[in-house]
């Protein structure tokens, strides 16, 4: 598909859902007026994160206490079904990140509660999901529709229907979704950031994420190497973060 006709589709897609409209106008915006807005501080927060981060493995060990090792021997046969999952569907999106550390978040918090933005095939709904499911827990996730390629009914094809009880999936984008989840429930155990890549999109978003996260609880952002928002947000709130590299890419991950 060319880059015209996946534009256009999109823009169809998009008319044809007016609860979707406020989201249209600010991808207009963004991608018009604030097109430089995605990588603001870009240079800087690499530098920034580059000088502090840890494998996984560290800081998981550091922030919770807890080794990573049991997990992929402990959920094989999960894991293994999802990648076949990831495989047979016909629409691209995005993959697996640091599993890890979101089941392991969930773990150490004793989850009940959770909240995600951003979905895609559901890797890291897959990972807090194994979690919850021992305590009964809820994972509340806002992920806007693949408008372009029909593929709605793909996002979180990996996870299977035995954890699917315990998933409350709302679709539109984060402006949407987060007012109408909170709605629903107002603290969470941990947070995990994986939507809106833009600098005002995230600065927004984890302001009023950290709002609804409970003291002791975890918070999660992926790809802050983007632009500057996550390291701009810890200073203003003078957070002590941990940065994690994984695969060529940084995590930002810290205890409330």
């Amino acid at each position: 598909m060319s880059e015209i006709t996946r534009v256009l589709r999109t823009f169809i897609g998009y008319l044809k859902r007016p609860d979707l409209y406020p989201e249209l106008g600010r991808k207009i915006i963004k991608n018009t007026v604030n097109r430089g807005n995605a990588f603001k501080g870009k240079e800087k927060t690499n530098s920034w994160a580059a000088e502090r981060s840890v494998s996984q493995k560290e800081a998981v060990l550091k922030l919770f206490g807890l080794e990573i090792n049991a997990f992929r021997s402990n959920y094989q046969d999960v894991l293994k079904q999802a990648e076949q999952n990831e495989k047979e569907c016909p629409v691209k999106m995005g993959g697996p990140g640091a599993l890890e550390l979101i089941y392991y978040a969930c773990e150490f918090t004793k989850a009940q509660h959770v909240v995600e933005t951003g979905v895609a095939y559901g890797w890291s709904s897959l990972a807090t999901l194994l979690s919850l499911v021992k305590r009964n827990g809820t994972l509340y996730s806002s992920d806007m529709p693949y408008l372009a390629d029909d593929g709605d009914r793909y996002v979180g094809c990996i996870v299977p229907e035995n954890l699917k009880s315990g998933w409350k999936l709302f679709r539109f984008a984060d402006k949407e979704s987060l007012p109408k989840i909170f709605a629903e429930n107002s603290i969470f155990d941990v947070l995990h950031y994986d939507s809106d890549k833009s600098y005002n999109g995230r600065i927004w978003a984890y302001a009023e994420l950290y709002k609804h996260l409970r003291k002791g609880g975890v918070f999660i952002s992926d790809d802050i190497g983007d632009n500057s928002a996550y390291q701009d947000f810890c200073e203003k709130n003078n957070i002590e973060t941990t940065v994690v590299e994984y695969e060529g890419k940084y995590i930002g991950v810290f205890i409330k």
